[in-house]
């Protein structure tokens, strides 16, 4: 029911302002995509009677995403990462830096690199945003934004072994495809 009544809001809300909406498949974590459901999520739209403007995909913006993250690091505001998650979220939760957060910009490029290439096993390294290991808001607490996974992915194949987290990619995503408002649902 819940989902019934997001997707009406959805539709709804685009028609009554004269827009268009989207359907988008935030799928950056490729070990919980399938094709079944994908198909399944149009199918359950159409049921319901609306047809989306547009169906893409995050996955279609990939290259720019990744694109994106070597500006990030370029621009010394995103750095690869070794702690495992476990020391992660300590720190992140008691407010101290990680010890790789420092790393050159030239090491943080070849590191990065790296991980594009398949030459590190998951959970070895991340990259993370830097933004600010003090911040108030924990969430903000240098995230991570992208994460090796060797996984095949349903839209994209093989192409890619690192893959951006939602958070990271889901408001890159809306700007990229020229969204105003972005309702989020299941």
């Amino acid at each position: 029911i819940g989902h019934c009544k997001a997707m009406r809001f959805d539709f709804m809300l685009a028609k009554v302002h004269n827009g268009k909406c989207y359907l988008r498949y935030d799928d950056t974590n490729p070990s919980k995509e399938n094709q079944e459901y994908i198909i399944n999520i149009v199918e359950n739209v159409r049921f319901m009677g609306y047809e989306p403007w547009k169906i893409t995909h995050s996955s279609n913006n990939f290259d720019l995403l990744h694109e994106y993250a070597v500006r990030l690091i370029r621009q010394g505001d995103a750095f690869v990462c070794s702690e495992k998650s476990e020391e992660v979220k300590k720190k992140r939760a008691e407010g101290l830096p990680s010890k790789d957060r420092d790393r050159s910009i030239e090491e943080n490029l070849r590191l990065f690199e790296e991980m594009r290439l398949g030459l590190h096993e998951e959970g070895s390294y991340s990259l993370r945003a830097k933004i600010d290991y003090k911040h108030p808001n924990t969430t903000l607490r240098d995230p991570a934004i992208y994460r090796i996974k060797f996984h095949s992915h349903p839209h994209v194949g093989d192409k890619w072994c690192i893959y951006p987290l939602y958070d990271y990619a889901h408001p890159l995503c809306d700007s990229i495809e020229g969204i105003s408002h972005s309702l989020c649902s299941l």
